[in-house]
């Protein structure tokens, strides 16, 4: 699509959008054409950079995500001085070994 390829100009850098959520705490959507893909589903690693930003804005530690993707997820997301923690349901797609 016309917003697919205007996305794939930002190589290569990928598009996270959040906003605060009515359901959730807050919500968010990853986009990532310029490295191959369109739409992550649900994206863990993302959230690790979005709590600590929700956190701090809404004055809490704990939150609920959703990233409204056509398949979506809720996530839950407890920030810790340290650490961020993330869980929620998974889809299992691969199994695997990688060798370092």
């Amino acid at each position: 699509t016309q917003k697919q390829e205007q996305l794939k100009k930002l190589a290569p850098h990928d598009v996270v959008v959040t906003a605060p959520g009515s359901e959730y705490d807050f919500v968010s959507r990853y986009f990532w054409p310029a490295n191959g893909g369109d739409e992550d589903p649900v994206t863990g690693s993302i959230h690790t950079g979005l709590a600590p930003y929700w956190a701090e804005r809404l004055g809490k530690t704990e939150l609920m995500a959703l990233q409204a993707s056509k398949r979506s997820g809720v996530l839950l997301c407890r920030v810790t001085e340290d650490r961020v923690f993330v869980s929620g349901k998974a889809v299992h797609y691969l199994e695997g070994k990688i060798t370092v």
